[in-house]
Formats: C-alpha cells, structure tokens, sequence
C-alpha cells in the first residue's frame, strides 16, 4: 500500500497487471465470511478494496486478523 496520491486525488499503488505505479480507487467494505445463513450476521469483516483505474484490477485486502 501506498500514501501517495497524485493531482485528482487518486492513491498511487503499484498494480502487478499494468506492472507498475497506477492511480487507484480505494474503498472499506464489509464482507461476509461465513457460509451459513445463521452466522453471517456475525461473521461480516473489514476488508481494503483497491481498484485500479487503468486496466481495473482489484484486489482485496483483510484488515481484522482477530
């Protein structure tokens, strides 16, 4: 991850498709991880979600390990 960001406010990160540093979107979302209908409710996760907007790779990233 990175902290720069350029000119229009876009974080720079180093996508390995385009195989350098490129402008990306960044956003937190919940996900759910559990597969049964009766634990999803406690089961939902912060995850980093960066895409870039050249060629529109994302990746996700967990952010509670506990």
């Amino acid at each position: 991850m990175s902290g720069r960001t350029d000119a229009k406010g876009a974080f720079q990160e180093r996508c390995e498709r385009c195989g350098r540093d490129t402008p990306h979107s960044v956003s937190i979302e919940l996900k759910t991880e559990s597969k049964k209908r009766e634990n999803a409710a406690y089961s939902r996760e912060p995850y980093r979600v960066a895409t870039c907007r050249l060629c529109g790779d994302t990746t996700s990233l967990r952010m509670n390990n506990a």
